[in-house]
């Protein structure tokens, strides 16, 4: 199961295998307060298109196909895809406030359709 989940809530059992998909490190945020497995920067939207996208509800249908083309592209997702199959438990973390227009529900969708088709 890939559950998302924000950081800034607090550490549960059921989180599993936790991983953080943020390219920077969340404010206010003490490295041990976080309890991550695994941080992978790189999996997280490029620079340019966070921006871009700004968690504006008007820009999500082409977020999410933007960042679907970079993922596809992207040599992190295998490392993500090995974790998972390691730890079939995993919730992703993600520091933005705005929980339904979040880069980390693209990923879980993204991860969810790869594994169907593994």
């Amino acid at each position: 199961m890939i559950r998302i989940k924000r950081i800034y809530e607090a550490v549960s059992q059921d989180d599993g295998f936790r991983v953080l998909v943020d390219r920077l490190w969340p404010r206010g945020l003490k490295k041990e307060q976080a309890q991550i497995q695994l941080w992978l920067k790189e999996i997280a939207p490029s620079a340019a298109l966070r921006k871009w996208f700004d968690h504006e509800a008007e820009k999500w249908a082409t977020f999410k196909n933007s960042y679907t083309q970079e993922l596809s592209t992207n040599k992190a997702v295998k490392q993500l895809v090995d974790a998972y199959k390691k730890h079939p438990n995993m919730t992703l973390l993600y520091a933005a406030r705005e929980q339904q227009y979040n880069h980390a529900l693209v990923l879980q969708d993204f991860l969810i359709q790869k594994m169907a088709l593994s």
